[in-house]
């Protein structure tokens, strides 16, 4: 399935996402919106747009190849973007967040900008270029939008000041305890962070969202998730990801609590099994197994109120 032809060579997309597209017959179709959609610098909507949020969504892999997602939240105007092909980043760094880890200079970084009361996403990586411990730099390596699919409206306030750090400690533990499966049972949204070492020698880092009515990720008795995954753009750019390196972060978030759940561990692709039928919806799945958790009460200092279900 991961074979390379020299028309891929050229191609926007790398031979994961390639087959991941083959997979569904779209590779062909897919080439164009690549070519025009995917860029190497943000337009001038994405970097209006990133200045104006709250809170940003990141991937990053820490020195021993471990990929994380996590979110960080500040007052907007946070971020900013001096030119196309750059964002500013004005992030203290935080030890207790394990994506912090992959926020060194040089190391390759994922961005994504979601506006829940508009559900309008952004999605941008690139390599950092790190200034002091207080912020960074991102060169932009991709550039590009998504649809609004399966994005929950909700509206979130600020229930503290940003730049004050909980004081409840972080929960570290190979295996999910009540409290986590309780976090993954009742969610409607995640984020997902995946990677892959392109042939250039290029790191492209991806974190992405994922949504659904409330329940959507089944727990095995065995602590291993099941994902489905509905029809999208098309891109495949998470899947893609895992059939070349099957390694993913995933964060939840108490959004009326401020909790966040982030995990690493391995990922498996079902691209033909008779369990994709038992989820509605699911054009196939996937599953994770989690193999270092790390539960932050309180982490987040904002708090979101629902609007409407799916």
């Amino acid at each position: 399935m991961l074979e390379q032809t020299r028309q891929d060579a050229t191609s926007p997309w790398h031979v994961g996402e390639l087959a991941m597209q083959r997979s569904v017959g779209v590779a062909e179709r897919m080439d164009g919106p690549g070519r025009n959609f995917v860029r190497k610098a943000m337009p001038e909507q994405h970097r209006a747009f990133f200045p104006m949020l709250p809170f940003v969504v990141l991937g990053a892999v820490d020195a021993k190849g471990d990929v994380w997602a996590t979110v960080r939240a500040e007052r907007p105007g946070f971020m900013a973007s001096p030119e196309p092909e750059i964002l500013e980043v004005r992030l203290p760094r935080d030890a207790a967040d394990p994506a912090d880890a992959g926020m060194e200079d040089g190391d390759a970084i994922a961005m994504l900008g979601v506006q829940l009361e508009t559900r309008r996403r952004n999605r941008l990586n690139g390599v950092i270029h790190r200034t002091d411990a207080g912020a960074f730099q991102v060169r932009v390596g991709q550039s590009f939008g998504n649809c609004p699919q399966y994005i929950q409206l909700r509206s979130s306030a600020f229930v503290r000041d940003p730049d004050m750090s909980t004081t409840m400690p972080s929960i570290h533990s190979g295996q999910l305890d009540d409290r986590a499966r309780r976090v993954i049972a009742g969610a409607d949204t995640f984020f997902v962070a995946s990677y892959v070492d392109r042939d250039n020698g290029e790191r492209q880092v991806d974190v992405s969202h994922r949504g659904g009515n409330a329940g959507f990720v089944h727990i095995g008795a065995d602590g291993v998730l099941t994902i489905p995954d509905f029809p999208g753009n098309r891109f495949f750019n998470t899947l893609g990801n895992f059939l070349v390196n099957p390694k993913a972060g995933l964060v939840f978030i108490g959004f009326e609590s401020g909790d966040m759940l982030q995990m690493t561990g391995k990922v498996e692709v079902l691209l033909d099994s008779p369990e994709i039928a038992t989820f509605q919806r699911a054009e196939r799945l996937w599953r994770f197994t989690p193999e270092e958790i790390v539960l932050r009460p309180d982490a987040l200092p904002l708090r979101w109120s629902l609007h409407s279900n799916l």
